[in-house]
């Protein structure tokens, strides 16, 4: 293993620089969901230029999410036996590129190719960021360091969302895509300055916890498979992350063009409307969340899945209300609530995760995790695609709300995994 940083800085442990990688981390986070929503708000012009239909449309969409799945499990293996700095920043440095030549396409093949070699480079960056925030953060301070990396997600989405639709808008759709892929490549040259592996040296983190964990050595990925596989807690987990990304991944790719036939918003509003208010219910929601998982699991071992199970059951009739509602200002509020209940959930994705998994798992743990839930996930917008096609409810905009409402029912099915798993984590943490 070659995880240590021969060019760590001395102090690279000290509990401001855990929060600095956390700020590091959070503008990194921040392009990469901002690249991958950039494609989404383009489709009423790529429809118009080029004449695809929406099941062509729902692959391009899904392009993205089954090679990020498919190429998951090697991004978590690397994650927890190279330097993470390299894979975080070479893997901003290739998306953001790829981000670049999308620009240039002009066939349906083009765009899904573009499209799965973005998720090719963004697959890396999770497993290894959420490895290393939790080499500087422990148990007492996980949930909110991750819940704070979680709000770059929201921002990063409005912006893509918005700035991408208003630059389509104004100087046409290729335009958001050269901004987006040079500031991103621009970004990460910066950051090779400043972002450090936490050396060979014991870790002192923000709340008081010496570790080293680079001086275990990793779990191999068929051991860390077989770890999950048989923990009830994890494997529910993942089935959880496969229904709720399969709403995440309809939200992201059709919403704007749900609210252009639908509501009818010009678009550079829909961009905005269509992340805007759920994402930034989402950033007030998701640290509140983190603080209550942080506080609850000291005295259970489940409850940052409780607090995730919440979100998702309270969430699924937001769901379909978003779906049903024909009046503008009710849907500004199911978006709304739909968001909040959204933040509770996503705050402990991988904190929940890495409470019942080992520490020299992490990566390749995340990288499983990834895999399962954006398989499942990337379905999504294929499922939003060919049910407004083929639904049979009379126009396209009945069929779509159908498949929005619906998807009420798999938020319930997650809830339910979670609660079980909370249960499960509760049991074998007052065991131990």
């Amino acid at each position: 293993m070659n995880r240590p940083d021969s060019n760590a800085a001395p102090r690279a442990t000290g509990r401001r620089y855990a929060w600095a990688v956390v700020g590091m981390l959070w503008f990194i986070c921040c392009f990469n969901y901002a690249d991958r929503q950039a494609i989404s708000v383009v489709f009423p012009a790529l429809k118009t230029e080029f004449g695809f239909n929406k099941e062509q449309l729902g692959w391009i969409g899904s392009a993205f999410m089954w090679v990020y799945a498919g190429a998951a499990p090697l991004a978590g293996w690397a994650g927890d036996r190279m330097q993470r700095r390299h894979l975080i920043l070479g893997g901003c440095l290739f998306w953001s590129f790829v981000t670049l030549t999308t620009a240039w396409c002009s066939k349906l093949w083009q765009f899904i190719t573009v499209r799965a070699l973005e998720g090719f480079g963004e697959t890396f960056y999770y497993p290894a960021s959420m490895s290393l925030v939790s080499a500087y953060h422990g148990k007492g301070t996980r949930s909110r360091a991750m819940a704070f990396h979680q709000s770059s997600v929201y921002l990063g989405t409005i912006g893509g969302s918005w700035v991408g639709a208003l630059m389509a808008q104004h100087y046409g759709w290729r335009t958001g895509f050269y901004c987006f892929g040079g500031l991103g490549m621009l970004l990460a040259a910066m950051l090779y300055l400043f972002l450090r592996e936490p050396g060979s040296e014991p870790v002192s983190t923000v709340d008081g916890v010496v570790t080293a964990p680079e001086a275990v050595a990793p779990l191999g990925f068929w051991e860390t498979v077989r770890l999950m596989a048989s923990n009830p807690s994890a494997r529910l987990i993942c089935l959880a992350f496969v229904l709720a990304n399969f709403v995440a991944g309809l939200f992201l790719v059709w919403t704007p063009t749900f609210l252009m036939e639908k509501f009818g918003y010009k678009l550079g509003a829909a961009g905005l409307t269509a992340t805007l208010f759920i994402h930034a219910a989402s950033a007030v929601a998701v640290p509140i969340a983190g603080w209550l998982a942080d506080s609850g699991v000291r005295r259970h071992g489940g409850a940052r899945m409780y607090v995730q199970a919440a979100g998702l059951l309270l969430g699924a009739g937001c769901v379909a209300w978003v779906g049903w509602t024909k009046d503008r200002s009710a849907l500004i509020v199911a978006m709304m609530a739909f968001g909040v209940c959204k933040g509770f959930y996503d705050s402990g994705i991988f904190a929940s995760l890495y409470d019942v998994v080992p520490a020299n798992a992490r990566a390749t743990a995340a990288g499983i995790l990834n895999t399962v839930g954006w398989t499942g996930g990337a379905l999504g917008p294929l499922y939003a695609g060919m049910m407004m096609v083929r639904a049979g409810r009379g126009s396209e905009v009945e069929n779509m709300s159908l498949a929005v409402s619906l998807c009420g029912f798999a938020y319930l099915a997650a809830a339910l995994c979670l609660w079980v798993a909370g249960r499960a984590a509760g049991t074998e943490s007052r065991r131990d």
